[in-house]
């Protein structure tokens, strides 16, 4: 099987098809900027997008997955131009520990491609699911805001 990985076909094989997108990314195509957090799909650390939508790999079967655009934290930059959200994650300095940095960033990323002027409860709204145990949720909601703001800028 062949999937479709930031611009790129991957080969996928044969042992990690009846398997979950997160570990073909991870333990396979080494691209572990995808986190495991709870397993359920629950937390939100493995959110990746699949043709546009924030989609939790932990979940996802890779079988599910073949003829779409998968795009991971490692395809989020446009080469060596990071995207809004990563800018505004590193001057807003909303990373502690990091582990749900990459699905956080995911997620904001997929809502702000719908939704390019959100207010702060349709932010907060959309972020709801994905969780943060550092409790980094203010500095979360000023990034977004702030990288919708960016990209405002920049269109």
């Amino acid at each position: 099987m062949q999937l479709s990985i930031n611009g790129e076909m991957h080969d996928i094989p044969a042992d990690y098809e009846s398997g979950v997108l997160l570990w073909a990314l991870r333990d396979h195509l080494g691209m572990v900027g995808t986190r495991f957090g709870c397993g359920a799909g629950i937390c939100g650390a493995c959110t990746v997008h699949v043709d546009g939508v924030a989609t939790r790999s932990c979940i996802t079967p890779v079988s599910s997955v073949a003829g779409t655009e998968i795009r991971t934290v490692e395809g989020l930059a446009e080469g060596e131009v990071l995207h809004p959200i990563q800018e505004a994650f590193i001057a807003h300095q909303v990373p502690q520990c990091a582990w749900c940095m990459s699905g956080q960033m995911m997620q904001a990323a997929a809502f702000l491609a719908q939704n390019s002027a959100p207010t702060e409860p349709e932010i907060v709204e959309a972020m709801k699911d994905n969780y943060c145990r550092c409790g980094c949720y203010a500095r979360i909601k000023t990034a977004v805001a702030y990288a919708a703001e960016l990209a405002q800028e920049n269109a």
